[in-house]
């Protein structure tokens, strides 16, 4: 296994003809030999470290084996690491590792196949206490055991992925926001046992600094939660719930209230939501135009409100609230090639089109009969 594996000399000759190789072509030109570096013992650690980082992380892995001296160096500068490379024995492999990466910030553990197990996490929570951002999507064999490890192992976490992680509770997920209160991102797609209104209002209560949350497919959502994130949760910037059948208009309004700063909102499938959820969206614009005079006077107008809404399968929506919807936000387009409102299985919305739309049809009127 690369973690654990000696390594003899061809290998050092090798890691060394790839650590040369890699620092002849960086864009600054390096220059080994004019600083009597032949052989990889003699690398100094910052030029080794500037070296690493330009290495793919598989290889990273394998030099730190080398010797000591660099062992020490890498595992103590090597802030970022990616393990989604690993097809086989990827919980041994986090296992060996997580004791010497210390200082990892960012650590990507997807998977395509379930490898990870509970103490490989644990493990994690032990050892990188300044971990950040943390993938473990798809890690279908881990337990609530995972989560109380990194709620009191990782209180630095910014960004959590744990999508498609089906057995975690929302007792565990709404332990871990009383830890990891400095969340902004967080992907809970497919979560279905975690993502209950239970747990939201935790994150409503305890994550105020969240800025982007996927929902999506998590059915045991309802207003109740979406509500309290939207009260908790003001800096709020992308939402989905795609899926999330229970929702009804209250939560749409509540988001529309108060989280002005938000620019994606995915309803897929949310076929409760009607017109009222529409013009709540519209009003907010109107609700909010002293920051957006503000912004216009700054260049930035299209840049303050939705930019992408999926209302894809909300068959009760209108036209005529949809295209007031549409107006009001220059970002939301119908248009070939830019469709940020998606509007999928409406078929009583196709009257529906932007700004844009509507004038490249007038153009092309204008063309056609001049041309006749």
């Amino acid at each position: 296994m690369i973690g654990e594996a000696k390594v003899g000399n061809e290998d050092l000759n090798l890691c060394f003809e790839k650590l040369m190789m890699v620092a002849a072509g960086n864009s600054e030109g390096l220059k080994m030999n004019s600083v009597g570096i032949t052989e990889w013992k003699d690398i100094p650690v910052e030029l080794l470290l500037r070296i690493v980082s330009l290495l793919d992380d598989q290889t990273a892995i394998v030099a730190s084996s080398v010797c000591s001296g660099w062992r020490d160096a890498i595992c103590l500068g090597l802030t970022q690491l990616c393990l989604s490379w690993c097809r086989k024995n990827m919980n041994n492999l986090v296992l060996s590792l997580a004791p010497k990466f210390t200082r990892l910030q960012t650590l990507i553990l997807r998977q395509e196949n379930p490898q990870l197990e509970d103490n490989a996490v644990e493990s994690i929570s032990k050892f990188c206490h300044d971990l950040q951002d943390l993938d473990l999507s798809k890690s279908f064999k881990l337990s609530d055991r995972s989560l109380y490890a990194l709620a009191h192992g990782c209180p630095n976490l910014k960004k959590l992925n744990i999508s498609g992680c089906t057995s975690f509770s929302d007792e565990a997920l709404a332990y871990l926001t009383n830890f990891c209160r400095k969340l902004k991102i967080l992907n809970l797609c497919g979560c279905v046992k975690a993502a209950t209104d239970h747990a939201l209002q935790a994150i409503g209560r305890n994550c105020n600094m969240l800025q982007s949350l996927n929902l999506g497919w998590c059915d045991n959502v309802g207003d109740l939660g979406v509500m309290s994130l939207a009260y908790g949760c003001h800096d709020l910037r992308c939402l989905d719930l795609c899926g999330c059948v229970r929702i009804t208009d209250d939560s749409v309004i509540a988001l529309a209230n108060e989280c002005l700063h938000l620019r994606s909102l995915g309803l897929y499938y949310c076929r409760n939501i009607t017109d009222r959820a529409m013009y709540s969206l519209a009003h907010s614009r109107v609700k909010n135009k002293g920051s957006m005079w503000e912004s216009s006077m700054k260049g930035r107008y299209e840049d303050d409100g939705l930019k992408s809404l999926n209302i894809s399968q909300c068959t009760a929506l209108t036209p005529s609230a949809v295209q007031a919807l549409c107006d009001t936000f220059p970002a939301l387009h119908t248009c070939s090639g830019r469709h940020s409102l998606v509007m999928s299985g409406c078929l009583n919305l196709t009257s529906v089109h932007c700004a844009c739309a509507v004038q490249a049809h007038r153009t092309f009127n204008t063309i056609f009969h001049t041309a006749h």
